[in-house]
């Protein structure tokens, strides 16, 4: 009867008592995150409590496991097996613990800081942070479950003594690697790209929604993913829309006929920006940059607070204008002109391509290249330059 009630009592009581101690724990914890809201620590320290029940229980089980008289034959495997697992619990738990105090420290610095670049270069530290403690984190509870084994505790003195040699060649092995790590860390620490940065990189603009120590995502206007060695932004020119402030200038071309009314135009764009919630308010213009034999380019200037405001501003600006010209003012959209030469100018007015002088009075052929008929039906010659070809 005894070798039956023993174990239980043991690994029944650890059970029972892991199970009370996180009641009690979580009990705490929810009391201490209602009493104070300012702060989401206790909040998140809730998330540990399954690492912390594991080691409560592996340690109750480890320190009690030889009074239980419970297979006796694998003893030695049963305790090798709940020290490997009190070390993985625990190193679960330092990583919890650890997201916990420093999510608590961002969530504290927003609420104190405003502006949104310093907000989105503490948050892309903070994740680069809590990633290198877990990787170290990782590593030595890796390395301490190894020397648990007899054999690799034997074998440590020969990988000390080879240590030198195999950090050379794993140094050239993995030199792209060991690049990407440490242009993490200067991505993290040197400010040149942030979470939530606008960027954009071989001709693909996008927000950066990710950043490893290795790699870097890309979230593209059309939700596509682009992952990138983070080394491509130490090594190479990019744009970050967001570097220095989120307020944005942007520009729409239009090409119209000569004859558009530029004045009337910039005035429509006025009307249209105050209609336009993404517009900030801060400036417009509408100028003429440059003419063609056929068209001339006007460019509209309108300023938004962040880059998605601004793709809005020019949609709406490209979508109205082009309506209005085309309802209000035809005549100043593109057209190829098929017509003749304008005919020399008279005295009283310029001929039309159509053979119409100003005032409506049709030009009439004489045949007879030394004169030309005034608007008034009376004929005129024309200069001796002219008839000679001189001058």
């Amino acid at each position: 009867m005894e070798n039956v009630l023993r174990p239980v009592i043991v690994v029944g009581g650890s059970v029972v008592l892991t199970l009370l101690v996180g009641w009690a724990t979580d009990l705490l914890l929810r009391k201490a995150s209602a009493g104070h809201p300012e702060t989401p620590l206790w909040g998140l320290l809730r998330r540990a409590l399954i690492p912390y029940q594991l080691v409560l229980c592996a340690a109750l089980l480890r320190g009690s496991y030889d009074q239980a008289q419970l297979l006796e034959d694998h003893r030695d495997g049963i305790g090798h097996i709940l020290t490997l697992v009190l070390i993985g619990s625990a190193a679960w738990l330092v990583i919890r613990i650890a997201g916990a105090v420093v999510e608590t420290s961002y969530s504290r610095y927003a609420r104190m800081h405003r502006d949104p670049a310093r907000v989105r270069r503490v948050r892309t530290q903070v994740s680069l942070i809590m990633r290198v403690v877990a990787a170290v984190v990782g590593v030595v509870a890796a390395s301490a479950m190894l020397l648990t084994f007899p054999t690799m505790r034997t074998a440590g003195t020969s990988l000390l003594a080879s240590a030198g040699i195999l950090g050379i060649v794993a140094g050239v092995a993995a030199q792209s690697t060991l690049a990407n790590l440490f242009a993490g860390l200067q991505i993290a620490f040197g400010d040149m790209v942030r979470i939530g940065d606008t960027v954009v990189v071989n001709s693909e603009w996008g927000t950066v929604e990710e950043i490893t120590l290795t790699f870097l995502t890309v979230r593209t206007w059309d939700e596509r993913r682009i992952t990138m060695p983070v080394s491509y932004f130490t090594s190479k020119p990019f744009e970050n829309w967001s570097r220095g402030g989120a307020q944005m200038t942007g520009i729409v071309y239009f090409h119209v006929d000569h004859s558009a009314p530029v004045a009337a135009m910039r005035d429509k764009l006025r009307d249209i920006l105050r209609e336009c919630s993404a517009w900030d308010g801060r400036a417009f213009g509408l100028n003429v940059t440059d003419t063609t034999p056929n068209t001339i380019q006007v460019r509209a200037l309108m300023t938004a607070k962040d880059s998605d405001d601004l793709w809005t501003a020019r949609v709406a600006v490209r979508e109205q204008m082009i309506r209005w010209l085309n309802e209000e003012h035809p005549y100043a959209l593109p057209r190829v002109n098929t017509g003749g030469a304008v005919a020399p100018p008279s005295r009283n007015g310029h001929a039309w391509a159509d053979g119409t002088a100003r005032g409506g009075h049709e030009s009439r052929d004489t045949g007879d290249l030394g004169s030309y008929e005034l608007p008034d039906g009376r004929f005129r010659k024309a200069p001796e330059s002219s008839r000679t070809g001189r001058g």
